[in-house]
């Protein structure tokens, strides 16, 4: 991956829908050549899809927070089944430290959270935070410095 492949992420990042043209002359390059790069991004799976990222007009209302749980090696596929089956886990991260995974949810309120809580703590031991705003929010791998 070239310094204009780089470049190219980074503008698919911050508008996937960005025409091939516009890129194209961000980049000095053809469009036809931008077309070619972008399928080689995604051939090779370093573009692994593309997305939209939804508001949910009610969000306002929710309760997002980060749960740390520590399970133990032989519950581990229990546990990832449990997480994976709940709506309400947005994401799920295996991580190294204290905690064996870190949930991020969304619930529709705190009685939902402490549900959701309890059942992780039939698991295992764990530790939440709530979050209170999102002051920095990307995706991307590839920031402008690079």
């Amino acid at each position: 991956m070239d310094d204009l492949d780089k470049k190219i992420l980074m503008l698919l990042e911050q508008n996937a829908r960005m025409p091939v043209k516009d890129i194209a002359r961000q980049v000095a390059l053809t469009s036809p050549a931008v077309s070619s790069r972008i399928r080689r991004l995604e051939e090779q799976g370093v573009i692994a899809g593309y997305t939209a990222l939804l508001r949910d007009p009610q969000h306002q209302s929710s309760v997002d927070a980060l749960i740390s749980v520590s399970i133990a090696p032989a519950d581990r596929d229990e546990f990832l089944t449990l997480a994976r089956a709940d709506a309400q886990v947005r994401q799920c991260f295996h991580v190294t430290g204290s905690h064996s995974f870190i949930v991020k949810v969304s619930c529709e309120g705190m009685q939902q959270l402490e549900q959701l809580i309890t059942r992780f703590q039939r698991m295992g031991p764990t530790s939440t935070q709530i979050i209170l705003s999102t002051p920095v929010e990307r995706g991307s791998f590839f920031s402008p410095a690079q």
